[in-house]
């Protein structure tokens, strides 16, 4: 009985990953044995990034929170900790935006923190 490789499916699993690759430079996107090691690779990074993206979001959110109060003669962990003992509870991602985008609301935060 003649030996049965299931070429169908096979082709399928090698086009599914050169599809993956299209746009990589050079024998990345149509060489299958070299796309797969730099898709599994690009695949593995994609996933940490995704994770260092939400730290390096926070910390863009405190550089400029720190920026926008040192306007008013205090720095960002002196800040902070007033905010917490006067018990608001703004996050960074909001304070960073209002800090940015609408400064009287921040002056007017700034100056009940410093009461």
């Amino acid at each position: 009985m003649p030996r049965a490789t299931n070429a169908p499916a096979s082709k399928a699993r090698r086009k599914k990953i050169l599809k993956q690759t299209k746009g990589y430079f050079g024998s990345n996107s149509n060489v299958y044995t070299v796309a797969k090691n730099v898709l599994e690779k690009g695949l593995g990074y994609a996933y940490r990034d995704r994770k260092a993206k939400k730290g390096q979001f926070r910390a863009l959110w405190i550089q400029r929170i720190n920026a926008g109060v040192r306007l008013y003669g205090m720095s960002y962990s002196e800040f902070i900790g007033k905010l917490d003992n006067k018990g608001i509870t703004l996050n960074r991602k909001t304070l960073a935006d209002l800090a940015m985008n609408h400064p009287e609301a921040f002056k007017a935060i700034v100056e009940k923190v410093k009461e």
